[in-house]
């Protein structure tokens, strides 16, 4: 009994269209919006207007780890580094298989330094980069993509559902006696030689 409604439907459409009637306008589309522009979650919007999501790198483990051994980065997607503190922090590209840029920023999100073209360190001793000015978050996307947002140092980019370092200050504190762990992605820092006790 469907098939022949179906049947009966088709022949009724191919007498309309063979009459001249003109078939019913199409609907217009309906524009979808990009993915990164309608992600929820992290997201940075660039110079040029392009909303690229973000991974978040909160904790020292995360910031340890990084973008080392992945391959590529899908489009227009990057890692935020949130650090507790304000102050230089340099990075390293040791166990890291793609260019980067770098870009480091303070806490409202204004462009202090970009290292563009970062390239993946191939042997020891790998070359630290970024400002010896204080900087609280840093973001890393694909080598070559700072330059095509638009993004220069003084530059302004617009941070979307990502926490600020005093949020993370308070959420990542460890014991005064807790060591920092050696990172493979930021380089650990020289600590101070312990003061010698002179006396008995």
């Amino acid at each position: 009994m469907k098939r022949g409604l179906a049947t009966s439907a088709a022949a009724c459409a191919m007498a309309a269209l063979s009459c001249g009637a003109s078939p019913a306008p199409a609907p217009a589309p309906n524009p979808s919006p990009s993915p990164a522009a309608s992600a929820s979650g992290p997201r940075a919007v660039m110079p040029s207007g392009a909303v690229y999501r973000l991974e978040l790198a909160l904790t020292p483990e995360d910031q340890a780890q990084g973008l080392m051994f992945r391959e590529n980065l899908p489009d227009r997607t990057g890692m935020l580094f949130v650090f507790p503190e304000t102050a230089p922090h340099h990075f390293w590209m040791k166990n890291t298989m793609i260019p980067l840029d770098m870009i480091w920023m303070d806490e409202g999100g204004r462009v202090a330094f970009v290292s563009a073209h970062t390239p993946p360190c191939k042997a020891d001793p790998c070359p630290t980069y970024g400002p010896d000015s204080s900087v609280s978050q840093v973001l890393e996307i694909a080598g070559g993509m700072a330059e095509k947002e638009g993004i220069r140092e003084g530059s302004v980019l617009k941070l979307i559902d990502t926490p600020q370092a005093a949020t993370v200050r308070t959420e990542t504190i460890r014991p005064p006696s807790s060591p920092r762990t050696p990172s493979p992605r930021v380089p650990p820092r020289p600590r101070p030689a312990a003061a010698k006790d002179g006396g008995s």
